[in-house]
Protein backbone atom coordinates (compact mmCIF):
# COMPACT_ATOMS: atom_id res chain seq x y z
CA UNK A 1 0.00 0.00 0.00
CA UNK A 2 1.55 3.32 -0.97
CA UNK A 3 1.82 6.03 2.20
CA UNK A 4 -0.12 9.33 1.75
CA UNK A 5 1.57 12.68 1.43
CA UNK A 6 1.10 14.20 4.88
CA UNK A 7 -1.19 16.77 3.87
CA UNK A 8 -4.03 13.83 3.22
CA UNK A 9 -4.15 13.33 6.81
CA UNK A 10 -3.92 17.39 7.50
CA UNK A 11 -6.99 18.18 5.11
CA UNK A 12 -10.06 17.18 6.65
CA UNK A 13 -8.72 18.48 9.96
CA UNK A 14 -8.01 21.61 8.51
CA UNK A 15 -11.26 21.81 6.94
CA UNK A 16 -13.29 21.43 9.70
CA UNK A 17 -11.66 23.89 11.86
CA UNK A 18 -12.48 26.48 9.26
CA UNK A 19 -15.45 25.04 8.95
CA UNK A 20 -16.43 25.63 12.85
CA UNK A 21 -14.54 28.93 13.35
CA UNK A 22 -15.81 30.46 10.10
CA UNK A 23 -19.72 28.96 10.88
CA UNK A 24 -19.26 31.01 14.69
CA UNK A 25 -17.88 33.99 13.01
CA UNK A 26 -20.83 34.37 10.93
CA UNK A 27 -22.94 33.00 13.35
CA UNK A 28 -21.99 36.12 15.64
CA UNK A 29 -21.77 38.53 12.70
CA UNK A 30 -25.67 37.85 11.73
CA UNK A 31 -26.96 37.57 15.20
CA UNK A 32 -25.90 41.09 15.27
CA UNK A 33 -28.66 41.45 12.95
CA UNK A 34 -31.03 39.12 14.52
CA UNK A 35 -31.04 36.45 11.89
CA UNK A 36 -29.68 32.84 11.70
CA UNK A 37 -26.96 31.57 9.18
CA UNK A 38 -29.97 29.12 8.16
CA UNK A 39 -32.41 32.16 7.38
CA UNK A 40 -28.79 33.43 5.45
CA UNK A 41 -28.51 30.57 3.60
CA UNK A 42 -31.94 30.09 2.55
CA UNK A 43 -32.51 33.01 1.25
CA UNK A 44 -29.14 33.25 -0.47
CA UNK A 45 -29.74 30.27 -2.44
CA UNK A 46 -33.68 31.70 -3.49
CA UNK A 47 -31.69 34.66 -4.95
CA UNK A 48 -29.08 33.02 -6.33
CA UNK A 49 -30.94 30.10 -7.91
CA UNK A 50 -33.67 32.83 -8.77
CA UNK A 51 -37.44 32.57 -9.36
CA UNK A 52 -38.37 28.58 -10.19
CA UNK A 53 -36.49 26.83 -7.48
CA UNK A 54 -38.95 24.28 -5.73
CA UNK A 55 -39.22 24.20 -2.46
CA UNK A 56 -38.12 20.53 -2.35
CA UNK A 57 -35.09 21.24 -3.89
CA UNK A 58 -34.28 24.14 -1.70
CA UNK A 59 -35.42 22.11 1.52
CA UNK A 60 -32.42 19.20 -0.09
CA UNK A 61 -30.08 21.81 0.02
CA UNK A 62 -30.63 23.30 3.49
CA UNK A 63 -31.03 20.25 4.96
CA UNK A 64 -27.95 18.98 7.00
CA UNK A 65 -27.04 16.97 10.32
CA UNK A 66 -27.23 20.00 12.52
CA UNK A 67 -30.49 21.23 10.64
CA UNK A 68 -32.96 18.56 9.98
CA UNK A 69 -36.39 18.27 7.76
CA UNK A 70 -38.46 19.37 10.32
CA UNK A 71 -36.43 22.74 11.13
CA UNK A 72 -36.34 23.88 7.73
CA UNK A 73 -39.78 23.37 7.35
CA UNK A 74 -40.18 25.49 10.67
CA UNK A 75 -38.06 28.02 8.86
CA UNK A 76 -39.55 28.15 5.54
CA UNK A 77 -43.12 28.50 7.04
CA UNK A 78 -41.56 30.99 9.16
CA UNK A 79 -39.91 33.12 6.43
CA UNK A 80 -43.58 32.82 4.06
CA UNK A 81 -45.61 34.06 7.25
CA UNK A 82 -43.15 37.46 7.83
CA UNK A 83 -43.67 38.12 4.17
CA UNK A 84 -39.99 37.46 3.19
CA UNK A 85 -40.84 34.24 0.54
CA UNK A 86 -43.40 33.04 -1.25
CA UNK A 87 -44.56 30.03 -3.45
CA UNK A 88 -45.93 26.53 -2.67
CA UNK A 89 -44.11 24.50 -5.34
CA UNK A 90 -41.94 26.97 -6.44
CA UNK A 91 -40.19 29.33 -4.26
CA UNK A 92 -39.15 33.24 -4.87
CA UNK A 93 -38.31 35.88 -2.51
CA UNK A 94 -40.81 38.79 -2.54
CA UNK A 95 -40.03 42.24 -2.43
CA UNK A 96 -39.41 42.28 1.24
CA UNK A 97 -37.26 38.92 0.79
CA UNK A 98 -35.34 40.75 -1.80
CA UNK A 99 -34.70 43.79 0.39
CA UNK A 100 -33.61 41.47 2.97
CA UNK A 101 -31.65 39.84 1.08
CA UNK A 102 -29.30 42.75 -0.75
CA UNK A 103 -29.23 44.48 2.90
CA UNK A 104 -27.66 41.18 4.75
CA UNK A 105 -25.14 40.39 1.69
CA UNK A 106 -23.90 43.66 1.89
CA UNK A 107 -23.61 43.63 5.67
CA UNK A 108 -21.45 40.50 5.57
CA UNK A 109 -19.32 41.60 2.39
CA UNK A 110 -17.26 44.06 4.78
CA UNK A 111 -16.06 41.44 7.27
CA UNK A 112 -15.65 38.81 4.27
CA UNK A 113 -13.50 41.62 2.59
CA UNK A 114 -11.61 41.86 5.26
CA UNK A 115 -10.95 38.10 5.80
CA UNK A 116 -9.97 37.61 2.16
CA UNK A 117 -8.33 40.01 0.97
CA UNK A 118 -4.81 39.19 2.51
CA UNK A 119 -4.66 36.36 -0.03
CA UNK A 120 -3.81 36.31 -3.52
CA UNK A 121 -7.31 36.28 -5.66
CA UNK A 122 -5.78 33.40 -7.94
CA UNK A 123 -5.27 31.50 -4.69
CA UNK A 124 -8.61 32.12 -3.39
CA UNK A 125 -10.05 31.09 -6.77
CA UNK A 126 -8.11 27.65 -6.78
CA UNK A 127 -9.29 27.43 -3.50
CA UNK A 128 -12.94 27.07 -4.18
CA UNK A 129 -12.14 24.80 -7.47
CA UNK A 130 -10.68 22.62 -5.71
CA UNK A 131 -13.36 22.37 -2.80
CA UNK A 132 -16.15 22.55 -5.39
CA UNK A 133 -14.44 19.62 -7.38
CA UNK A 134 -13.82 17.35 -4.18
CA UNK A 135 -17.64 17.97 -2.61
CA UNK A 136 -18.55 16.94 -6.10
CA UNK A 137 -16.49 13.78 -6.17
CA UNK A 138 -17.40 12.99 -2.58
CA UNK A 139 -21.18 13.62 -3.59
CA UNK A 140 -20.63 11.30 -6.44
CA UNK A 141 -19.33 8.50 -4.01
CA UNK A 142 -22.33 9.15 -1.54
CA UNK A 143 -25.02 8.40 -3.83
CA UNK A 144 -23.66 5.59 -5.59
CA UNK A 145 -23.12 3.93 -2.28
CA UNK A 146 -26.75 4.78 -1.26
CA UNK A 147 -28.48 4.13 -4.90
Amino acid sequence: MTTPPPVYGQFGQALGLAERTLSANLRGHLAERDTTPETWYALRLIATRGPGLSREELAGVLESPHFDAYSVRELLARLESGGVIRGDAEVDLTDHGKALHSSLRDYIAEPTMELLSQFELDDLETTVRTLQAITKRAEERVAAQTG
